[in-house]
Order: structure tokens, then sequence, then C-alpha cells
């Protein structure tokens, strides 16, 4: 296994890194398309309910996008960690990492749970958002807090097992979650229907809960998943289970570094996931239509992205456990390799986008305003995608290394003094596209800092 060769101080060639970003990407990327295209579905479920609905949920989804990058921001605290005693062979060392953050997350998860819940039905009013969905955001976004615990669970979980080196587990879960969540949705979004296939009746239950089905198929979902994330994780998992007679003990030096590494990644999901919701306050007086096109545009896009995200994914683990084993010798190469291996697949995934555009569109929504806003911004945002996906995995190299706050700067910076003044201007002069130009402008801005940032840092990629 390559990553043993990595630990081992075994040579490693061009071809073995590229191979082993390759096998560490693939399972995290299936992961992440599978549950994008989960979100597809869902987005399609509630979408033909009505635009009212789809409204509903799109004007508080930036607030949710703000819960999870929280969640995130802690786990990233720890599981670098983990990631670095890995690549040290220090197997005790990462145990004690991982009770850590599991308690340090659900403390903080409960906390934040706790806040949201009590804001939940005066956020949709302060968004901007229509009298008639505001109660339906409110309770979504209740649900959704409560939950909230749930989500670190999943994502500290899966952080952990995939620093580790275990990338294939993790994504099944990923993938699962997804297959539940569209499941539970269907059971508990639409009312009781008879579908006739030929001859053959089949009758499906359901208990016709609109948006508040689809937030409680998500949790139903969430507590299954959180269950099985901790059975691999404290007890399947070769590295991290709990050792029988092995004593928890309490280590100040773990939380302080987590915290460094944590806060300006939190900080930085505040700041840009403040800056969503302000987008957000732009975009909903364009009306439901433009609301509803841009929350489902958000989706799609995804498809293009996560790929991306997968590929950061590894190169957290391979830089974090290169520099555990103090193989710098190894981390310029990876962050290149990985690097330019997701321009490549963002730029084709981008190219799709443009050209399936309408028909993707056409799946979510009967609504002809929405189809067309919807195509509009698509074929806008697909230029960017082959620098945004520098900025992306060079976020996930230097996440591996415990640098964060350049580029927690870097992203902050674009998108409060770049895309949210021009995005203002050019919601008033050309509606929901003169946003998602905006968007498309910023983010091509921004992987071009990253890149510059990397080419800066490459013969000094280490923990600072």
């Amino acid at each position: 296994m390559s990553l043993e060769r990595l630990r081992n101080h075994e040579r490693l060639s061009s071809l073995d890194l590229i191979k082993l970003i390759a096998t560490l990407s693939f399972p995290a990327i299936m992961a992440n398309l599978s549950s994008i295209i989960m979100e597809f579905i869902d987005a399609a479920m509630v979408g033909h309910l009505s635009s009212q609905a789809a409204a509903a949920i799109g004007l508080v989804a930036t607030s949710t996008w703000l819960l999870f990058g929280l969640s995130m921001a802690v786990s990233i605290g720890f599981n670098v960690q983990v990631a670095q005693a890995i690549g040290a062979k220090e197997e005790k060392t990462a145990r004690q990492i991982v009770r850590h953050g599991l308690i340090s997350a659900l403390i903080l998860s409960f906390l934040v749970a706790a806040i949201g819940s009590a804001i939940s039905f005066s956020l949709p009013t302060w968004l901007g958002g229509e009298a008639a969905i505001t109660e339906d955001a409110g309770r979504y976004f209740l649900i959704f807090v409560l939950m909230q615990p749930l989500l670190q669970i999943h994502s500290i979980g899966c952080g952990m097992l995939q620093s580790s080196g275990n990338m294939k587990t993790p994504s099944l879960l990923n993938i699962f979650a997804g297959i539940l969540d569209v499941l539970f949705n269907a059971l508990l979004i639409f009312p009781t229907a008879a579908y006739h296939f030929g001859p053959l009746t089949v009758t499906l239950p359901g208990a016709d809960l609109g948006v508040t089905g689809a937030a409680l198929g998500t949790a139903i979902s969430e507590l299954i998943i959180a269950v099985f994330v901790l059975y691999f994780l404290l007890i399947k998992s070769p590295e991290l289970a709990i050792r029988r007679g092995e004593k928890f003990t309490f280590a100040p030096h773990i939380l302080q570094k987590a915290f460094k590494i944590a806060l300006p990644v939190g900080l930085e999901q505040i700041i840009m996931c403040g800056a969503q919701i302000a987008a957000t306050k732009i975009i909903a007086p364009l009306g439901m239509a433009a609301l509803a096109a841009n929350s489902f545009a958000v989706t799609i896009e995804g498809l293009c992205y996560m790929p991306g995200y997968g590929i950061a994914a590894a190169a957290t683990t391979l830089i974090g456990q290169s520099i555990g084993a103090f193989r710098h010798d190894l981390t310029k190469k990876i962050s290149w390799f990985s690097t330019v291996m997701g321009m490549i697949i963002m730029s084709f995934m981008g190219l799709l986008m443009y050209l399936s555009a309408p028909f993707v569109i056409g799946l979510l929504s009967p609504d002809t305003a929405v189809r067309t806003l919807g195509t509009t911004v698509l074929r806008i945002e697909a230029f960017a995608e082959p620098l945004y996906a520098a900025s992306i995995i060079i976020s996930g190299v230097f996440r591996g290394a415990g640098d964060t706050l350049v580029p927690t700067i870097i992203n902050s910076s674009t998108m409060w003094f770049i895309r949210l003044p021009l995005a203002f201007f050019m919601a008033q002069k050309y509606g929901l596209p003169g946003v998602w130009g905006t968007m498309a402008m910023e983010l091509s801005l921004r992987g071009l800092l990253f890149l510059i940032r990397l080419k800066k840092r490459e013969n000094n990629l280490t923990q600072k």
C-alpha cells in the first residue's frame, strides 16, 4: 500500500503519487457526487410541490451552510492532527485526539443547536423572505439546527477515518446517507398515492408534510448514519478504535492545537456564509422565481465542484501524513499533482454543465421562469469551474499542513470586497444573472490568488 510506503520512507515516483491521489480521491469523489445527486433528487421533490416550497428552503439554505461550515471547521482542527499522528506512526496519540475531538465537537454542536433554535422563526423575516414562505422556512431551519449534533458526528467521524487513510468507509457511509435521505423524504414530503405500472398498481404511503417532511427526512437519515459512523470509528477502525485498558487522558495541547487550526476555518465559514446570507438578501427582492432558480442552480453546480472537494480531502490526508512522517520531499509534488488533476476534472464537469443546463434545471422545476433563469446562471458559472477547482484543492493542501489563516484571508476578502459589492449593483440592472456573473468572476480571481500562494510556498509546505 502506497500510504504505508509513504510512512516507511520508501521511494515514491511521480506515477506512484498520481495513483495514490487518484486512489484516495475516487471514493470521496463518488461519495460527494452521490450526495449531490441525492440532494438533486431531494430538490426535485420539493420543487415539484411548488416554487414557494423551493423558495422557503432556498431562503434559509445559506444559514444551513453556515452550520455545515462550523461543523467542518471543528472537524478540521482535530482531523489534521489525526493525519499527522498516523503519518508519524503515533497511533495511541491519534486515538487520544479522536476522543478529544468527539467530546469537544458534541459540546459545541449542542450550543449551536440551542442558539439556532432560539432564532429559527425570526431568521426568515431577517433574510427578507415573503410572508408566504417564512413559516415553512422557519420550521425547516428549526429541525435542521436540532439535528446539529448528528451532523457533527457525521462530519468529524468521517473526517477522522479519512485522515487515517480509510477513504472507502466514509464514502460508503455518505452514499448510504444520501439514499436514506431520499427514501425518508419521499415518505414524509408527499401524501399517500397510487402509482400505475401497466396492470400493476402500487400504493406508497406518505405523511404529506411538505417542506417540514424534507427536514425530518434528513434528520432521520443523519441519526442512522451517526450510529454507523461511531461504530466504524470507535469499534472497527484498526488505528483509531477504542483499546481495552487504554485510559483517556486530558491533554490541553490537543485542544490548543485544534483551536489554532480550526479558528481561522471557523471564522472563514462565518464570514463566507455571512456573505452568502447577504447575497440571499440581495436575491430575495428579485422574487420567488429568482430565489428558487438560485437554490436549484446551487444544487446543480455542486455536481461540478464536488470532485474538487474529493481531491481536496485526499490532498489534506496526504499532506498531513507526509508532514507527520517528515516526508517534505513529497509535499510539493502532491500539492501540484492534486491541483492539476482537480482543475482538469472540474473543467470537464463545467463543460457538461454548460451543455446540459436546460435539461437538468428542467428536471427540478416545471416553472418556465425558474428554468430560464436557472439555465442562464449555470452557463455563466461554467466558465469559473477550472479556477474554482484550484481554490478548493489548494485550500485542502494548506489544511493538511495546518496552514488555515491565509486561505481564510483570501476567501473572505474576495467574497466581501469584490463579490458582494459588485453583486449588489449588478442585481439592480441584470437581476440574478448579474449576481452569478459577479460570482464567476470572483471565483476565478480567488483561484488565481491560491495558485500564486501555492507557488510561493511550494518549497516550504510544512506546518506553520
